[in-house]
């Protein structure tokens, strides 16, 4: 998987930098990556550490993602929710840097701990919890579940 800098890294960089082209021209500091490009290297990096049958089915299953659905974004023939992006990043197993990056490359807004209902979803990624287990974590407390069996 490609490694990327922090983007608190790179910020600091660009405030630095005397011109932006000065900043454009170094060779990491932008990366264009689509969220299908992103979510294929990481389906392809879980098939080595995880298990080498892991799929967009399997994912599907394990994240409640309308399979269809799935394919599509995995082609990038359409962009997931916010709800979706998170359920997602739980069928992959994300850690929190590779939740918050899977959201910002479906331009949905980042998890943010002031935020009762993000504050857990991010506790429980940071745990490994699965999609299914948060959201009992989400109804125990009180808080709209990731899955909407209705949706």
């Amino acid at each position: 998987m490609q490694e990327e800098r922090l983007t608190e890294d790179l910020v600091n960089r660009l405030l630095e930098a005397a011109t932006p082209e000065a900043f454009l021209a170094e060779d990491d500091a932008v990366i264009d990556r689509s969220l299908a490009d992103y979510l294929n290297e990481l389906l392809a990096d879980r098939k080595t550490r995880f298990d080498a049958r892991f799929n967009r089915s399997r994912l599907a299953a394990d994240s409640g993602v309308n399979s269809t659905f799935v394919y599509d974004i995995f082609d990038g023939k359409s962009m997931p929710g916010r709800d979706n992006a998170i359920m997602l990043a739980f069928g992959l197993r994300c850690d929190v840097r590779e939740t918050q990056r899977l959201l910002r490359l479906a331009g949905v807004s980042e998890l943010w701990p002031k935020r009762r209902r993000d504050a857990i979803i991010l506790w429980c990624v940071k745990h490994g919890m699965t999609r299914v287990v948060c959201d009992d974590e989400l109804y125990r407390l009180g808080e709209r579940p990731l899955f909407d069996p209705k949706a």
